[in-house]
C-alpha cells in the first residue's frame, strides 16, 4: 500500500506520532510517505490511502491541515482516510472535555467537507521544557484543573504507543 501522511504539529508531538506511523507502516511492508502541511503536500490521489494527523490548541486545528483537507477533500472522499486528532483531552476521563473534544472534531470535519473512514483520538504531550514561561504557566494551570500533571521540571508524554500502531492496521482493514 502507499500510504500518504500528512500532519500538522505545533510543539512537535503529533510529528512524532506521524513519524512513528510511517515507520511502523514502512515495517508493515507499505510505502509510506510523510509530508509537513505547512510543505503543501501533492495530490492524494497518487496514493492508495491517507492518514491526516493535526492537533487541537485553542479549540482549533492547525490551518495548513484544513487548507490541505479543504483542497482536497473530494479526493480524500474516494478513498480510504483516517483522521488522528492528538490532544491533552485524549488523556483524560473527563466525560465534558470528550464530549467537547468531539464536537471540535466534528466541526472542524463538517467545516473541510472530509468524511474520513475512522477518527482516532489520541493523547498529545505536555512538553514544558519547550514552553516559554507564560505558556508554561498556563499549561500547569490547565493541568492542575484538570488533575494532571504540573511539575514543569520535565515533559510528560500521554500517547499510547500501542494504539498509534493500530492506526495501521485500521488503513490496511480498509484496503
Amino acid at each position: 500500500m502507499k500510504l500518504m501522511i500528512v500532519y500538522g504539529s505545533t510543539e512537535g508531538q503529533t510529528r512524532k506520532i506521524s513519524e512513528f506511523l510511517r515507520d511502523e507502516s514502512e515495517k508493515a511492508g507499505h510505502i509510506p510517505a510523510l509530508f509537513d502541511a505547512m510543505v503543501t503536500p501533492p495530490d492524494p490521489a497518487e496514493f492508495d490511502a491517507v492518514l491526516v494527523a493535526a492537533s487541537l490548541h485553542g479549540g482549533k486545528y492547525q490551518v495548513t491541515v484544513k487548507d490541505f483537507v479543504q483542497k482536497y477533500h473530494r479526493s480524500l472522499n474516494q478513498m480510504n482516510s483516517g483522521f488522528l486528532s492528538v490532544s491533552l483531552t485524549a488523556a483524560t476521563d473527563e466525560p465534558e472535555s470528550w464530549k467537547e473534544l468531539k464536537q471540535h472534531t466534528e466541526d472542524f470535519l463538517l467545516e473541510t467537507g472530509w468524511k474520513p473512514n475512522f477518527v482516532e483520538q489520541i493523547a498529545g504531550a505536555l512538553l514544558y521544557t519547550q514552553y516559554d514561561y507564560f505558556k508554561r504557566f498556563i499549561m500547569r494551570m490547565i493541568s492542575q484543573r484538570a488533575g494532571g500533571d504540573t511539575d514543569t521540571s520535565y515533559d510528560h508524554e500521554y500517547t499510547d504507543w500501542n494504539q498509534v500502531q493500530g492506526v495501521i492496521h485500521k488503513i490496511e482493514e480498509l484496503q
